[in-house]
């Protein structure tokens, strides 16, 4: 970085109307700026696309050189694009939704310096045409976003990331490469290196914690009683903006047919409708047409929507990547988001299913057999998040090598009234049911072993002879679902294993043959929390420990400002977003409005200080906000 550089902070705060840079942003400015390669792994939120768009911003006025960022979504692109043209931004994008005219005017403004930071798929790096024009340029910066899409390793490998060197080595001068990503474990981390060709890359992997997320997990006791529970989650959020996942299309198209039989505004997206069809129903949630997505999760990655309040899971996603990243599309400018997930224990089978049909060419037999093994060790995790009575969000960061303490007091089982109870008889009863069938050589699922243990007459146990077992009947007057998380409790504590598959069977382990003859585990009763269903007062928000001020403490949440005047201001924005036709939150996040009526400014220089306001905004939208206020 050269004295003629402009400042990152006074960038950050003209351009993008920010006091201060979040954790770890600076730094990582500041290390590209110097022009080393930089890895960073941040949570969804986090701030990673500042931390290549202001030294984008910077190189550019220092006349440098472009800024290339290669991401894997069009709807990223576009969501990006539009949001920095907002600030006053010339950036633009190249993918396969361009015309062949547009694609040459994007080519253009590269050639003619027009355009500060421009967007790639990676398909288009072998276009020689972009060579040409990024070569005359001069490329001062190459940012990878979603890196972890390059690691086979990872949970969203994309062969087409691979190409991506080969364009790094066909550039005459080789720029600093930065490579973000929101979650990657260090054999991942080290494939993403390794990939890029990263030289003595400035490594960051910041705190997963996202306060302003409340973490909670229902089990429903079927399917119907499922649906019931998320229409009542959906319909007291109705005029919020939601995203509902589930694992397969057709899960999609029953869940959103069954929301908008009951009055909600959903729409839907997955891989079999048509482009033009996922195209428009994605258009409808971004402008807030539809408060509720109903989608795989094919929607979502790099979709920058600020104002989702919530995420549920109809579904238990593959693993805790997969889930974490897809809960944190909520609250991501920082005000209170909920996010829960509905647990059955059909979901796993799915899920088990799905990994015993794994394929890829690109692996050996042996290497497939390897990545199926870690997909079912992720999975067993997933479980235990589902099951356990512990905080959830200490269940999280500790997964992701973060030290966390025991209570957080903001998710479903923190607040929840446990009581914790000697589970080691029925425990017993169910371990000595499993060693009895395995004395018979059989091995049965959960469910046979409920029907076991309550002593049902169905004509599948009476055949097998399992009411001829010593265990047969010995719980029936033990709730279904109670013998259910007692098995889940179980294999979570290893005295039990769940094998893998379509048809996945409970056997017993040494630890559960240990704990048949001693009665105790680690010469102790095996003591359970239960819930009692009725919640505890929410205890006021934990530090973060970090020292550092989370953008969620540091401005207004919306809950606590006055709701009419935050509706009005809302109303303005909705109405420009109209005129102009971009979504709503591209004008203002929900962040911005709470913090515009908490500061309630009255001038130009006022409307500037709050946050999120930058100095395109303010020449745009003072006027007719600050006439609001005084309205």
């Amino acid at each position: 970085m050269t004295a003629a550089t402009p400042q990152p902070l006074d960038i950050l705060r003209r351009t993008f109307g920010y006091e201060s840079f979040r954790p770890h942003q600076a730094e990582i400015v500041g290390a590209a700026l110097a022009g080393r390669d930089v890895l960073g792994v941040m949570p969804t939120s986090a701030g990673k696309s500042i931390c290549y768009q202001v030294p984008a911003i910077a190189l550019a006025q220092a006349s440098v050189g472009l800024t290339v960022v290669v991401s894997p979504l069009i709807s990223l692109m576009a969501d990006q694009v539009g949001a920095l043209r907002q600030c006053g931004v010339a950036a633009s994008c190249l993918n396969s939704t361009l015309s062949a005219g547009e694609q040459a005017d994007v080519l253009h403004g590269i050639a003619s310096g027009a355009l500060t930071l421009v967007y790639v798929a990676p398909e288009r790096l072998d276009d020689p045409r972009f060579l040409d024009v990024a070569t005359a340029r001069g490329v001062a910066l190459l940012a990878v976003d979603e890196a972890h899409c390059i690691s086979q390793w990872g949970n969203d490998f994309r062969p087409s990331y691979q190409r991506i060197i080969e364009f790094i080595r066909a550039l005459p001068a080789r720029p600093p490469v930065m490579a973000l990503t929101a979650t990657a474990t260090l054999r991942v981390r080290e494939d993403i290196a390794g990939s890029l060709g990263l030289v003595d890359p400035f490594c960051v992997v910041a705190s997963f914690d996202r306060p302003n997320l409340a973490f909670s997990v229902e089990r429903p006791q079927n399917g119907a009683d499922k649906d019931r529970h998320l229409l009542r989650f959906c319909q007291a959020r109705e005029d919020r903006s939601g995203i509902v996942y589930c694992s397969s299309r057709r899960a999609v198209e029953e869940v959103c047919d069954y929301l908008c039989s009951h009055g909600l505004l959903a729409t839907r997206y997955h891989a079999g409708l048509s482009a033009e069809e996922r195209d428009r129903n994605q258009d409808d949630f971004l402008y807030d047409r539809s408060r509720i997505m109903v989608a795989t999760n094919a929607f979502g990655m790099g979709i920058d929507k600020s104002n989702v309040s919530y995420v549920a899971h109809y579904n238990l996603p593959s693993c805790l990547e997969n889930y974490y990243q897809e809960a944190g599309r909520a609250g991501r400018d920082g005000t209170k988001a909920e996010c829960v997930l509905f647990y059955s224990p059909g979901d796993v089978h799915t899920q088990e299913f799905l990994i015993s049909r794994t394929t890829r060419e690109d692996l050996s037999a042996e290497e497939l057999d390897e990545l199926r093994e870690q997909d079912e060790k992720r999975l067993r995790q997933m479980v235990f998040y589902a099951t356990t009575t512990d905080c959830l969000r200490s269940f999280i960061l500790r997964y992701f090598g973060e030290e966390a303490p025991a209570y957080c007091g903001n998710c479903g089982n923190c607040l929840a009234e446990f009581e914790e109870i000697d589970a080691t008889t029925d425990a017993l009863k169910i371990v000595s049911c499993v060693a009895r069938l395995a004395q018979r050589r059989r091995s049965v699922g959960a469910a046979t072993i409920v029907d076991i243990l309550r002593g049902s007459r169905a004509e599948k146990i009476l055949s097998s002879g399992f009411d001829q077992l010593s265990t047969y009947g010995i719980m029936a007057e033990v709730p279904v679902p109670r013998i259910r998380s007692l098995i889940d409790e179980l294999v979570y504590r290893g005295l039990l294993a769940r094998a893998a598959g379509k048809f996945p069977t409970i056997s017993l382990t040494d630890d559960g043959v240990a704990f048949m003859r001693s009665r105790t585990v680690n010469g102790e009763p095996l003591v359970v929390k239960v819930a009692k269903g009725k919640p505890r007062p929410k205890k006021a928000e934990r530090s973060t420990g970090s020292g550092a001020t989370t953008r969620s403490a540091a401005i207004a949440d919306v809950s606590e400002v006055d709701q009419n005047l935050y509706q009005r201001l809302a109303n303005l924005r909705a109405e420009l977003a109209r005129e102009q036709q971009v979504p709503a939150y591209f004008i203002f996040s929900n962040a911005t409005l709470a913090d515009m009526c908490a500061k309630h400014p009255t001038t130009k220089e006022e409307f500037l200080e709050v946050s999120g306001v930058g100095a395109k905004k303010a020449e745009a939208y003072a006027d007719v906000f600050l006439a609001a206020l005084a309205g």
